[in-house]
């Protein structure tokens, strides 16, 4: 008796091998962002040189549908990441930027290589020092012109920044707060 009342009790949770594996536990900002990085639609702006190296990495070696950016989409309506690929000249600079805000949220940019990053070899009055005085760049990728390997590894790059972001239901739910304190 004494030995009973000393051990704890052990309690039994119904336990049922048909569900076993078939259960999630997860938050939904987390299964938000690993929706959203696993199924990026890429806007390709090639300008120059380096859409080369994009359409490369598009292609069956490089395969970059691997990483879910399966689909290149020529719509900025239908795309969430822009891949700003080559050197951006003031005359290219506001059809950029139009398609840029013509993209919905979420949305993210990379400037594929070192014209897109900083304006390259090219420091001149008709190009752009770099794609980040007209829009917000999330990742650099440097080269002249990067490999696809470099594009693919920026793509990761994107995705591990998604996975860290808040959702849009955690944006609305802070938005809504303030509002709710001053009223």
């Amino acid at each position: 008796m004494a030995e009973s009342a000393s051990t704890p009790e052990i309690q039994h949770a119904a336990y049922d091998s048909k569900i076993e594996g078939n259960i999630i536990f997860t938050k939904a900002d987390a299964a938000i962002n690993w929706m959203r990085k696993n199924s990026l639609w890429p806007m390709p702006m090639g300008l120059a040189c380096c859409a080369i190296e994009l359409m490369a990495t598009g292609a069956s070696r490089f395969d970059i549908s691997r990483f879910g950016a399966e689909v290149m989409r020529f719509s900025p309506r239908q795309s969430d990441v822009m891949i700003v690929a080559g050197t951006v000249t003031y005359k290219m600079a506001l059809a950029v930027k139009r398609i840029w805000d013509q993209m919905p949220e979420p949305k993210w940019c990379i400037a594929m290589g070192a014209c897109a990053s900083s304006g390259g070899m090219y420091r001149s009055y008709a190009v752009l020092q770099g794609i980040d005085q007209l829009i917000p760049v999330d990742i650099y990728i440097s080269g002249c012109p990067p490999r696809p390997e470099a594009l693919i590894e920026g793509l990761m790059r994107l995705q591990r920044k998604i996975e860290t972001e808040s959702s849009t239901l955690a944006q609305l739910k802070s938005e809504e707060e303030p509002e709710t304190a001053a009223s």
